[in-house]
């Protein structure tokens, strides 16, 4: 993915030239049609995604929990604790998204600290609502 694109994406903000030209080897842009089923809860964790247009709604045990738009991102949890999907994710609109495999989020965080603390600190947050909420 190019640069300069990732450049205006918030979770990337203020990193490096050389950050993210190592970013931009491992991440994808796709688009994604409305009502595409992007995340099944259950389901291994094989990808992070950055949503940077359109919208999205997350759902767990079949009951809504969140709407998503441009800057938030969905599969941290997964991706980053090798763990199964926690919840389902369906686009609402047509998206755009920035697209890396769970190992490569992996590797990024660990080569780029500042985007691990903002992972960490959204993954502490959604583990702290989970165990906060009912179920």
């Amino acid at each position: 993915m190019d640069e300069k694109k990732l450049r205006t994406v918030s979770l990337f903000a203020g990193l490096s030239r050389k950050e993210l030209k190592e970013l931009s080897t491992v991440t994808d842009e796709v688009a994604v049609p409305v009502g595409t089923q992007l995340i099944n809860e259950g389901a291994f964790s094989y990808e992070f995604l950055l949503i940077t247009s359109g919208s999205a709604e997350v759902s767990r045990g079949g009951s809504v929990v969140a709407t998503l738009g441009k800057g938030d991102f969905v599969g941290e949890v997964g991706a980053m604790l090798d763990a199964r999907r926690n919840a389902s994710v369906v686009a609402t609109s047509d998206m755009t998204a920035v697209v890396m495999t769970a190992r490569d989020l992996r590797r990024i965080a660990d080569v780029i600290p500042s985007v691990a603390a903002r992972i960490d600190a959204a993954i502490a947050a959604r583990l702290g609502e989970r165990s906060a909420g009912p179920g």
